[in-house]
């Protein structure tokens, strides 16, 4: 742990680096200004301990500066002349504590010990935020999530509620973490809850809480995702799962911005942003009476809606990379390296279950593929298919018809295949590019 010591006292400055480097700290001083400026840029200091009243210069405006060039550098300011109103300039900018002379060195002593934990602290939670942020990455480079990318850049800025509609698998979640991430709360908790997930009769108390006695085996108070989420994003996926009576307690929430936990009669106020998610039909569930129109009325403010990965299979090579990255450095194993001609072949495949079952692909073919160049007969060999669609080939139609769908159906995969280039898909076809392009404008492909 380094250390930089700013005082206009030599005697404060020599006495502070012997205690502290016989504490195993790597110690220096500066006298001035200029000369602990360089210093702090020169040792990139962990802490600093920095006098309010410098020769010439103001040590709050000193540690403005730092604070400027390194946000997360702690600096603990000193003083024997300053009153509150410097101890309260400086928290405002950012020092960690403020300490008076005549000095404690003991106290000192206590103070850079909790500084330090501090400091480490800080550090694992930048790398798990880090980690999370890498985590809910939304991967692609192709229209539609460039499109989704935009939409979601539009809707953080606000507090608008948002429900998000998209198949099992497309990033549902991803796509509402990135909205907090962008928005105002995004250092502020971001609350997760599956009504799928949690059987019916515990989806209140783990969603609301609830006080000691309130059911057998409450032997003490929780809170509940509600209260957890407060003045951050609160994401409900799922949603269409939820029990009616869920429902009218979430359309409460939502209304008077309150709650109370489960077995309590007092009352919260609760202040968070509410994003929901499903992949069913809620129009069909509230015409069926199983979802409370006013609930759909009141989520659906912001509609938007996650891709399914037929819509943008030339983000595959991409999502290949980016999942095989990550599986070589969580399950220890060499990077494996897919050809080009491997790359196509899963292009071609139907993934229903979208970019999740691609990640739980690549998973699978890291534990049970050994080789580290990947060719397209080892991915026929892992034994995972693709899917014929029976209800294509069983379907009876006129010959006229049946050739008509099943033209537009192909040259569409092909075409998505070689990046909408009609050139190269006529080519890869063996067709000419002016053929191609008469049966695309027959077939009405655009």
């Amino acid at each position: 742990m380094k250390v930089l010591i700013i005082d206009d006292e030599m005697n404060i400055c020599l006495t502070l680096k012997n205690i502290l480097e016989d504490e195993g700290y790597e110690c220096d001083f500066a006298l001035e200004h200029k000369t602990g400026m360089n210093k702090f840029e020169n040792m990139i200091p962990d802490i600093i301990l920095l006098d309010v009243r410098l020769d010439g210069a103001n040590g709050i405006d000193l540690l403005r500066d730092i604070k400027k060039i390194r946000k997360d550098t702690i600096v603990i300011m000193i003083s024997g002349h300053s009153g509150i109103k410097e101890a309260v300039q400086s928290i405002k900018y950012g020092a960690y504590d403020f300490l008076e002379k005549p000095l404690s060195l003991t106290k000192v002593k206590i103070i850079l010990k909790k500084a330090f934990e501090f400091h480490n602290m800080s550090k694992d939670y930048s790398r798990l935020k880090t980690n999370e942020n890498e985590k809910y990455k939304i991967i692609g480079n192709s229209e539609p999530i460039k499109e989704l990318q935009s939409l979601i850049d539009r809707i953080a800025a606000s507090d608008s509620k948002v429900l998000i509609r998209g198949e099992s698998g497309t990033g549902k979640e991803l796509v509402a973490y990135a909205i907090h991430h962008r928005s105002y709360r995004k250092d502020k908790p971001f609350a997760k809850f599956n009504s799928a997930a949690i059987p019916t009769e515990l989806i209140e108390s783990e969603l609301f809480g609830y006080d000691k006695g309130a059911f057998t085996g409450a032997v003490g108070n929780k809170s509940g995702k509600i209260e957890q989420a407060h003045s951050g994003t609160l994401f409900l996926d799922e949603i269409g799962d939820m029990s009616l009576k869920a429902q009218s307690k979430i359309l409460r929430v939502i209304q008077e911005g309150e709650f109370e936990r489960v077995g309590s009669n007092k009352t919260q106020k609760i202040d968070i942003r509410l994003i929901a998610a499903t992949h069913k039909n809620l129009e069909e569930l509230v015409q069926k009476g199983e979802f409370r129109e006013d609930l759909y009325y009141r989520l659906n403010v912001i509609p938007i809606t996650a891709p399914p990965l037929r819509q943008h299979p030339e983000d595959i090579p991409l999502l290949v990379e980016y999942f095989s990255n990550q599986f070589s450095n969580e399950l220890k194993l060499p990077h494996k390296q897919f050809l080009p001609e491997t790359i196509s072949e899963l292009r071609s495949w139907e993934f229903k279950g979208n970019i999740r079952e691609l990640r739980n692909f690549i998973e699978r073919l890291y534990i049970l593929i050994p080789k580290i160049i990947i060719k397209p007969e080892d991915i026929k060999n892992l034994g995972i298919a693709k899917q014929p669609d029976s209800n294509f080939w069983n379907e009876t139609l006129s010959l006229k018809e049946k050739r008509k769908e099943f033209e537009t159906r192909y040259l569409s995969i092909q075409l998505k295949m070689n990046d909408g280039n009609i050139s190269r898909t006529a080519n890869a076809l063996d067709l000419q590019v002016s053929n191609l392009s008469r049966k695309l404008k027959e077939l009405e492909l655009n």
